[in-house]
């Protein structure tokens, strides 16, 4: 089957898994997959991922994270589609929540978070929010 979208199936995948209240989910990977998953990981969304490789693309098994029996990942959103690219300047990057969600940018050094991208003064594709 071909997919048109694999960045928001990852997102629909990790989504669906918190609210179905499952400890893990399994992703296809791929390098842009597996950056979002460190960024995740990094900001404290997920609790763990790991590479499988069951088959020539290899899987992402991701780990999801609860507090008190609550998952922490409430939202994730696509901002970028394929249809429609978003991108924004250093001083355009939006700010997720006022602060407390995070945005994920896709910039020419590699995809980052909204606030390390700041500070390094890039602007980039807006890949998705979460929160």
């Amino acid at each position: 089957m071909n997919m048109t979208d694999p960045i928001a199936d990852m997102l629909t995948r990790i989504r669906n898994a918190a609210l179905a209240r499952q400890l893990r989910t399994s992703i296809p990977a791929s390098n842009m997959k597996l950056a979002i998953a460190k960024i995740l990981k990094e900001e404290g969304y997920i609790k763990d991922f790991e590479l499988v490789k069951d088959n020539p693309q290899g899987t992402i098994r991701v780990t999801l994270r609860y507090v008190e029996k609550r998952p922490v990942v409430t939202q994730l959103k696509r901002v970028s589609k394929p249809g429609l690219r978003v991108y924004t300047r250093r001083d355009d990057i939006p700010r997720v929540r006022d602060g407390l969600g995070t945005a994920i940018i896709s910039t020419p050094k590699g995809l980052m978070t909204g606030r390390k991208a700041y500070q390094l003064g890039m602007g980039g594709e807006v890949v998705c929010y979460v929160w």
